[in-house]
């Protein structure tokens, strides 16, 4: 079943971005705003890291940096890993448990084009169980 899902059906394609040189305190304004614990950072509608929640608070706040002044460059993790929207669930599935990551931005020919987070797989395949209990 999950090798016939793919990624782009079931990815989130309104993505919250920053750029390399916003400042942190922008990014963790967004990520407030959006409620969300992640932003991907782009350069040209490319991924080329990520800044979670845990990074902000390992990298700015507890060695008590001003987070108006650090660029999003300068904490974010990379390089990001990504999935083609062409991808299996299962592959991303698989990803996902060897990276030990919960997110991953979906790529088209290198832009960013979505992102498909452990969420967004187990409320499919939840719907999807309850589907086939409805059939049997």
């Amino acid at each position: 079943m999950a090798d016939v899902l793919l990624v782009k059906d079931i990815m989130t394609k309104d993505v919250r971005v920053a750029g390399p040189d916003s400042s942190v305190r922008d990014v963790v304004a967004a990520m407030n705003r959006f409620n969300i614990g992640s932003i991907i950072v782009v350069q040209d509608n490319k991924p080329v890291g990520v800044i979670s929640e845990r990074d902000v608070l390992r990298r700015v706040v507890e060695p008590c940096l001003s987070p108006e002044t650090i660029p999003a460059s300068q904490i974010m993790t990379c390089p990001v890993i990504t999935i083609p929207e062409s991808a299996s669930v299962a592959e991303v599935v698989k990803i996902m448990a060897e990276k030990r990551v919960r997110k991953i931005p979906v790529i088209k020919k290198e832009r960013l084009v979505g992102i498909i987070t452990y969420t967004d797989i187990l409320s499919k395949v939840l719907s999807m169980i309850s589907i086939l209990g409805e059939l049997i």
